[in-house]
């Protein structure tokens, strides 16, 4: 029994000698690396999947801000949930602890897992039949990897760069952060090293469809350079120290940075013909773009498989009882964004009422006749007295967001609209029917439209060149099926002044990139954020008349706010007690 004893404790002490060691000298997960990186597995089946899963890091879209679109943290929309995290922009309530898009960690997560990829790739075997096999997948790694930097300089302008580090444990991670110029340059030069590598813009191997080409590189390049040229940026920023400033944008402005994108569109047109605006009767075209995986505009977009996620979260709240359908109505546009959309002649409604002589002008009692025609695929509207009503119709019938319809029934037990608007856009073709089919929702990331109008607006913000930002604008409207006019300006005066065009392109972005995360950014690097987004957001209160007519009546739905440290996200405070080096922005 003794000698049972000595040899039980003898394992005791051994073992307790041996948690005295330090756990964990570097990732348990490096261990998997030669398994993943395999010399041996000649069709790099392994490495593939590890490369595939970095392209998860890229951001979702649609409702991926607690369940909403970053949009309603702007003046074109508010959720339908009045206490729904989105509203933290717009309220005051974001800080270092609390912010529903901080998007920090899960960057660096994806940077660190392309740098990986990086360090490990040379074990891949280069087939005889594929020599560029491995070149495109380093491309495609860095190409996440500037698209994450990207994201993290929008949200906070300059972070720490780690290049191709793949730091273990022991290592020193108190980063600095590198200054705007420098990560826009890196960025820059990324895109420029990777684009030879990429897989060409008109491939037509279906295996390779939704993976990266090179016109997703330089379309990134362009958005860069567009940032970067923006008032915001250059030389605009709102800090007084001018080492804090330098952080976060140009010190000095120089008005010569819109060359850049311009440049940039013209090495995005030089790749080819492949790219073009999608066209259609009545906006189909427009409408088509979001529900057709593959069409002539998408650049890059994040591949999902089939769904009506959308259409059950969004629709209208009045079709529940259907097959397959919740009606949840999430996203209310408000009557703010409803008011940007122009007539179909492409004027401001303001400007352009109806009259004997202007049949097709605004109607302030028929206010949703007579529209640009991407309103009606954009936004649901009480369609019952419009013209051509059936048109615009939801799963076979009117939508009624009229007070007591059957969308906004004002019943304390059914969640409605606040504005009297639901979202369209995203939505697939469900005019008739009593059920949803299965959509491609992928979330476009660049898409041709996008360029044409950075386009338009660096060629106007030149100076001089108003009238090739103009050509721009219209083969965009001519597209959405505006009026030509007479002098086949589709809308835009004749001799526009620079200031004037500068405040239709602005709204032009608003309406064709509505809802893909580009309004709450836009606003920020124009510097006008304080304006736009200080002011009360308004819905349409409709009401059915004894006779059958109806009356509209806009009114207030909430106020928001917005402060000057808002035009940068805060750095998360765990990252900042982390690493003592990383200099925390303006107001935070």
């Amino acid at each position: 029994m003794r000698k049972s004893f000595s040899i039980y404790l003898f394992f005791v002490c051994l073992m307790a000698l041996q948690s005295c060691k330090k756990f964990e000298d570097e990732p348990k997960d490096l261990d998997t690396y030669n398994i993943i990186f395999d010399p041996a597995d000649l069709n790099a089946v392994r490495a593939q999947e590890f490369l595939n899963n970095i392209y998860t890091f890229l951001p979702t879209g649609f409702a991926r801000v607690g369940g909403d679109f970053l949009d309603a943290a702007t003046d074109d929309a508010v959720s339908i949930v009045p206490i729904s995290s989105i509203t933290y922009y717009t309220n005051g309530i974001v800080s270092v602890v609390n912010n529903p898009d901080q998007y920090f960690s899960n960057a660096y997560f994806g940077i660190r897992q392309a740098n990986i990829f990086l360090a490990n790739s040379a074990k891949i075997p280069v087939p005889a039949g594929n020599p560029i096999r491995t070149k495109r997948f380093n491309a495609e790694a860095r190409f996440i990897r500037a698209f994450l930097y990207f994201q993290l300089l929008q949200r906070y302008g300059g972070v720490p760069l780690i290049s191709d580090n793949v730091f273990t444990l022991n290592d020193n991670l108190q980063l600095k952060r590198n200054t705007f110029e420098e990560c826009v340059n890196y960025i820059a030069s990324e895109c420029d090293a990777i684009k030879p590598d990429l897989y060409p813009d008109n491939d037509s191997n279906a295996n390779n469809f939704g993976r990266i080409v090179q016109g997703a590189a330089v379309a990134l390049k362009c958005r860069l350079y567009l940032y970067a040229a923006s008032p915001l940026f250059n030389g605009g920023g709102v800090e007084a120290d001018s080492e804090l400033k330098k952080l976060t944008g140009y010190l000095t402005t120089d008005i010569t940075r819109w060359q850049k994108v311009v440049d940039a569109v013209a090495e995005f047109k030089a790749l080819g013909n492949y790219y073009s605006l999608q066209t259609g009767a009545a906006a189909s075209g427009y409408r088509n773009i979001f529900i057709n995986k593959k069409n002539s505009e998408v650049i890059f977009a994040k591949q999902s498989v089939n769904n009506f996620d959308i259409e059950n979260n969004n629709a209208p709240v009045g079709y529940v009882g259907f097959a397959a359908i919740a009606g949840g109505g999430r996203t209310n546009p408000t009557q703010n964004f409803v008011d940007a959309f122009t007539t179909i002649n492409g004027k401001p409604i303001s400007q352009d009422l109806k009259s004997t002589t202007n049949p097709n002008g605004y109607d302030p009692a028929s206010p949703y006749a007579n529209r640009d025609p991407r309103f009606y695929v954009t936004v649901f509207f009480s369609n019952a007295n419009t013209p051509s009503a059936a048109n615009y119709n939801w799963l076979n019938r009117a939508v009624e967001t009229f007070e007591g319809g059957r969308d906004k029934p004002n019943n304390n037990l059914v969640t409605q609209t606040r504005t009297g608007y639901y979202l369209r856009k995203f939505m697939g073709n469900f005019v008739t029917g009593t059920t949803y089919s299965q959509q491609s929702h992928n979330f476009i990331y660049f898409r041709y439209a996008e360029i044409l109008l950075n386009n338009a607006e660096a060629l106007n913000e030149l100076g001089g060149r108003t009238e090739d930002a103009v050509k721009e604008i219209i083969e965009i409207r001519k597209r959405a099926g505006i009026n030509a006019g007479t002098d086949a300006r589709y809308g835009i005066p004749s001799g526009t002044s620079q200031a004037a065009m500068r405040d239709i392109i602005r709204n032009e972005r608003r309406i064709e990139l509505s809802f893909e995360e580009h309004r709450f950014y836009d606003v920020r690097r124009w510097k006008n954020a304080n304006t736009e987004l200080n002011k009360t957001l308004t819905g349409m209160k409709i009401t059915r008349e004894a006779n059958g007519s109806y009356t509209h009546e806009i009114i207030p739905v909430v106020s928001i706010a917005f402060q000057d440290k808002l035009y940068h996200n805060p750095f998360p405070y765990d990252e900042t007690v982390k690493n003592s080096t990383l200099r925390q922005n303006f107001g935070w």
